[in-house]
């Protein structure tokens, strides 16, 4: 039962936003806030795919035991493309709110970016092995949730400030994606059900998907 529902929930999760951000990028025309956001989705259904289809395999066949390199590669690149998901945000922030200069901003940006993707590659982390290192989780997560803390301060306070009814809860469902998945970094090894928390993390960034399609929709009317 946990092998269907599991599979039917994320092919529908990967579907939506794959085909979300391709509609976007194809009807945004020369509005380059739209074609970015849907780049943004296709590249989070696109590396959210490398861990969540071999998982499905695993479920669906011998298991997750024997799925343990790719699941681990999976891992690997999904932690890098979440990484890019987020400084795409922030250049989606950028024009949206039109935002000029800013340097050290996008410089800070750039460098927890950086930082992530070098603790992420370092093999410490153990991705091919069926016990990770838990250490080298919470390592690898502190410059993302910084990077994800700068991202939910910048769209709370700019939608606040011009009165974004369209963006106006983007800064949650961030606050909540990173609410649900912290705690699977930190606990799902040892209480495999807190793992159930990725589905509420997942139904997160559809929300965040769904929140810029909504917009270009309504503009484009």
């Amino acid at each position: 039962m946990q092998a269907i529902v599991e599979t039917l929930f994320d092919a529908v999760y990967l579907i939506t936003v794959i085909t979300l951000g391709v509609i976007m990028i194809v009807k945004s025309g020369p509005n380059k806030e739209y074609r970015l956001f849907g780049v943004m989705a296709v590249v989070l259904g696109a590396g959210d795919s490398f861990h969540l289809v071999p998982r499905a395999l695993a479920l669906c066949t011998t298991g997750l035991d024997h799925f343990t390199v790719a699941l681990g590669a999976g891992k690997l690149i999904t932690s890098i493309t979440m990484t890019v998901f987020y400084v795409i945000l922030y250049y989606v922030w950028r024009i949206r709110y039109r935002i000029d200069g800013r340097n050290s901003l996008t410089l800070m940006v750039y460098l927890l970016s950086l930082l992530r993707m070098i603790l992420c590659l370092c093999p410490q982390n153990q991705w091919l092995s069926a016990t990770g290192s838990l250490a080298w989780g919470i390592y690898r997560n502190i410059p993302f949730a910084l990077l994800g803390l700068l991202v939910i301060v910048l769209f709370y306070k700019s939608a606040k400030e011009h009165r974004d009814e369209d963006f106006k809860y983007m800064w949650l469902t961030i606050v909540l994606s990173f609410g649900f998945y912290i705690p699977v970094v930190l606990w799902a090894d040892r209480i495999p059900m807190i793992g159930m928390l990725m589905i509420p993390k997942t139904c997160a960034y559809v929300w965040t998907v769904w929140i810029g399609f909504r917009a270009m929709r309504k503009e484009l009317k």
